[in-house]
């Protein structure tokens, strides 16, 4: 079982760790230059790992447009492969190795999915590039629905069957939720979708009873009063103005708080200078009005890391990640 004390005590380590300058492969701002003159010859394809719609590609997207605003000369598509909660996505970009033109946007299934003996490959066979951001998720029931608080939440799944869903099996719902029933001693019984885009339509449709849905997932519904929001699986309440009333499940007793990177990776076997142009693009891509309108509009917490550091980070979470599991 991880205790929230521990988890933020390792999460505070690691980001006390994690400063941009003198990172693995970095240099300045001209990364042109420093990468020894490589450039991609063609159009650069960012792929998704999951559907259109759900956290992943909108994430996926910003940075597509976030890497156009820091080079205008690079054009980046972006190219949705889902299926196996991650796994299609990522063995599809397993088989890119040594294609310096094809990135991914990448978030915690890379560490959940070789944790959980679902695929063959960890995140040593590709480059990491750059974590950009964490993000947070919130329990989320119908508007109509009687739970009013995380513990109402976990009565109802006491006393009978609460129909939770999870984007994906090893996604960081699936994760908060294990979280939440090794501290609590219930069980929730899962539907497993392909995005959060899913998720939303599911609950609204009344297919489920629970969701875990990262913030910019589910605002326009919370806007809307369609759902409603009864906790945040965060360490301190969100700052931002529609979410500053929703309770953390710590301060309702349920000690579950875990974060879901988002990051870039390239394939395996690119060339160094090839790993360091992609590092100094992103660099600049984190002081673009695009990555700083995404991080505001999906409620993210800017927190990033560049090539050495990124895979200290990865080496972190995953130990962080099997406790999580090991616990469930």
């Amino acid at each position: 079982m991880i205790r929230a004390g521990t988890r933020a005590a390792l999460a505070a380590a690691v980001v006390g760790a994690l400063a941009l300058a003198g990172c693995g492969g970095g240099g300045g701002a001209d990364g042109a230059d420093d990468a020894g003159g490589w450039r991609p010859d063609g159009d650069v394809t960012m792929v998704v790992p999951f559907a259109a719609g759900g956290g992943s590609d909108r994430a996926g997207r910003a940075l597509a447009a976030a890497i156009e605003a820091a080079d205008p000369d690079i054009s980046v598509s972006v190219e949705n492969r889902e299926g196996g909660s991650g796994a299609v996505g990522y063995s599809y970009f397993l088989g890119r190795n040594g294609d310096a033109e094809t990135l991914l946007a990448t978030e915690t299934a890379l560490l959940a999915l070789p944790t959980s003996g679902q695929v063959e490959f960890t995140f040593e066979d590709f480059t990491p590039i750059m974590k950009i951001a964490e993000d947070f998720t919130l329990l989320v029931v119908p508007a109509a629905a009687p739970y009013q608080t995380c513990p109402d939440v976990v009565e109802a799944a006491r006393a009978g069957r609460v129909v939770a869903g999870i984007s994906g099996q090893t996604g960081l719902d699936n994760i908060v939720l294990s979280l939440t029933e090794d501290e609590t001693g219930v069980r929730f019984d899962r539907v497993a979708f392909e995005s959060g885009g899913e998720l939303v339509a599911a609950l609204l449709g009344g297919q489920i009873d629970i969701a875990s849905l990262n913030p910019g997932e589910v605002i326009g519904q919370l806007e809307s009063g369609d759902l409603r929001a009864v906790c945040a699986f965060a360490d301190e309440r969100y700052p931002y103005g529609e979410l500053q009333n929703i309770p953390t499940a710590a301060e309702q007793g349920i000690p579950v708080s875990f974060a879901q990177f988002r990051g870039v990776l390239a394939p395996g076997g690119i060339s160094p200078e090839q790993r360091t142009f992609w590092i100094e693009t992103l660099q600049r891509a984190l002081e673009t009005d695009e990555y700083r309108s995404y991080v505001e509009e999906s409620y993210l917490q800017p927190i990033s890391a560049a090539g050495d550091e990124f895979v200290a980070y990865l080496d972190e979470n995953r130990a962080l990640l099997e406790q999580a599991l090991a616990s469930s």
